[in-house]
């Protein structure tokens, strides 16, 4: 079979929490692992996607608008449903398997996601992604 949920892969979430929002696979396990013996894979996604600026707003303002929720999770491959689209944002060293263990890990990697999901949508690349799915 054709392994096509590789890392940088944009996907949409389909159950739970964060079902309808985007996410980019940072880690794939095929074969699963012992404590999730199914395939699944390690995704960093958005919870809260910027507003929309216009030209009047303030500095401030297009500041506040700007800013990105992120979320970190484990998601089983039969939950996501892969995009043709790809971000190269790289988080492979930011986001392990071990950083959802405790609280705080998770914490300070949710921060670091948001810092490098902001910085990418400043630049204007990858639009498509920052943008609320319509349903």
């Amino acid at each position: 079979m054709v392994k096509f949920l590789k890392p940088n892969k944009a996907v949409i979430l389909l159950q739970g929490r964060f079902a309808g929002r985007k996410a980019v696979i940072v880690r794939s396990f095929d074969e699963g692992t012992r404590e999730r013996p199914y395939g699944h894979c390690l995704v960093a996604g958005i919870s809260k996607y910027p507003a929309k600026v216009i030209r009047k707003d303030s500095s401030k303002k297009t500041a506040k608008k700007s800013r990105v929720k992120a979320f970190v999770k484990l998601v089983n491959y039969s939950h996501v449903m892969p995009t043709r689209y790809t971000l190269d944002v790289d988080l492979k060293d930011v986001v392990t398997a071990d950083a959802l263990q405790s609280r705080d890990k998770k914490v300070t990697t949710g921060k670091e996601i948001k810092k490098r999901f902001e910085e990418r949508f400043k630049t204007g690349k990858n639009r498509w992604f920052f943008s609320k799915l319509r349903f």
